[in-house]
């Protein structure tokens, strides 16, 4: 059967299951099953589901992803969170705007570690929007800002983001974490910036109205000093071991997964919080996760192979070729559908599917494949705030009972500054990303 109508077939197909609500693993693994048969014939299945998808994802590489899924659930369960944003209104006596930029600070951590923005703006919602409620911020800015601390997963390393990206394109896993953070840390500053704007506007004409529906609101408990002294060492030696141990090379991004995982362990020790249902809820969410990403990845393979076979990235370069001469159009055509991609599919899927078709036009126009990856975390961190399925709006909406069209209306003013801030300045200058990685070899 010819090639072009084939990829015809498999991407309408692709569109009604996903239109139906099939989980994306299902959609490409029998998108590239139905392709293979359609180019090879049944015979090229037996090679291909041998031991080729335990070998895609028995990758040492890859014992990254449930070390630091399982450091995030232990730091989430021990409470460490709530303490610290306790801490937070006292020491800001009165100055509410530190709650928002904390809000972002935590997100940005927590979402790198978790691998999940949606997880991550759920978890916020949970958290932080009482907290910001009680100190002034309106429900849809509350919202927002949850929901754009959670989406930050995709940029702040160690993102599993730039985990699968490594992987998928063999490019070092250490030099995207160290090529991201200059990137990453300029979204965070962006999403500060927006936010003290909003929260200054809003304070000017300020009433305060017990929103309807919104329940009340409990006192925090008191904290003695005691532990305020205990969960600030913690925090800050979780964030030195961390972020310390891998940009000085102490150790790897991977071994950092495991170190990372035990001073969870210790800290929700310390503070009190183990027992049977702490390991209980942490060890699930871990496995769900990366089952989750395990089976895409595996689908993924399918579907990559299915492209390499119908020459769809050769057919595309043929086709872009009048623009490949302006590696600046070329970015923004890809941009555009990757940012469209992200906003209705979860982040690692989107980098699965499509690294196999972008991969080798990137690599013919000669653009930096770690400035790439880099450029595509951030695009996934503003496509989960935008509508139609800003999937950390949604996660956001549905633990915290604010409507998502009132949290769209803010967050989406949060993605189009950070893309027009940080794409255009990653594009301009390029050293953004690679000059950090060129000075710590």
């Amino acid at each position: 059967m010819d090639s072009l109508l084939v990829i015809g077939i498999v991407l309408v197909m692709m569109i009604v299951l996903l239109v139906l609500g099939m989980y994306i693993h299902s959609v490409l693994f029998a998108s590239g099953i139905v392709g293979l048969i359609l180019l090879e014939g049944f015979g090229i299945l037996p090679g291909l589901l041998g031991n080729e998808p335990f070998n895609r994802v028995a990758s040492y590489t890859l014992t990254t992803i449930p070390l630091f899924v399982l450091m995030a659930q232990f730091i989430l369960h021990s409470g460490l969170v709530q303490d610290i944003f306790y801490m937070v209104h006292k020491v800001s006596k009165g100055r509410n705007s530190l709650l928002g930029v904390l809000t972002l600070i935590i997100g940005g951590m927590l979402g790198a570690v978790s691998g999940s923005g949606t997880a991550t703006s759920a978890s916020l919602g949970q958290v932080a929007i009482p907290e910001l409620r009680k100190h002034g911020y309106s429900a849809p800015l509350a919202g927002a800002i949850a929901a754009s601390g959670g989406s930050l997963s995709g940029i702040i390393p160690p993102s599993i983001i730039l985990i699968l990206y490594g992987v998928a394109t063999e490019t070092p896993v250490g030099s995207l974490f160290i090529g991201a953070l200059i990137p990453g840390i300029l979204t965070m500053i962006v999403f500060v910036l927006v936010m003290l704007v909003y929260f200054r506007m809003e304070n000017k004409n300020r009433v305060v109205v017990e929103e309807k529906g919104m329940p009340e609101q409990k006192e925090p408990e008191k904290l003695s000093v005691f532990r305020l002294i205990t969960v600030s060492v913690i925090a800050v030696l979780i964030v030195l071991v961390i972020f310390g141990g891998i940009y000085s090379g102490v150790f790897t991004p991977t071994e950092a997964g495991a170190v990372g995982a035990f001073v969870g362990l210790l800290a929700a020790i310390i503070l009190g919080k183990v027992n049977l249902q702490f390991f209980k809820s942490s060890l699930i969410e871990t496995v769900k996760l990366t089952g989750m990403v395990m089976i895409i990845m595996i689908g993924a393979q399918i579907f990559g192979r299915f492209v390499s076979l119908s020459l769809l990235p050769r057919k595309l370069i043929e086709l872009i070729e009048p623009i490949m001469d302006s590696p600046v159009l070329v970015l923004v055509a890809i941009s555009v559908v990757l940012f469209i991609m992200f906003m209705f599919i979860e982040g690692a899927a989107v980098i699965l599917m499509s690294i196999p078709v972008v991969l080798p036009i990137i690599q013919e126009m000669q653009v930096d494949v770690l400035w790439f990856g880099v450029f595509v975390a951030v695009i996934c961190t503003i496509g989960l705030l935008t509508p139609p399925v800003g999937l950390s709006v949604y996660a956001v909406a549905g633990v915290s009972g604010i409507r998502s069209g009132p949290i769209f209306r803010v967050a989406i003013v949060f993605a189009i500054i950070a893309m027009i801030v940080v794409c255009g300045l990653m594009i301009a200058f390029p050293g953004l990303v690679t000059w950090l990685p060129g000075h710590t070899g």
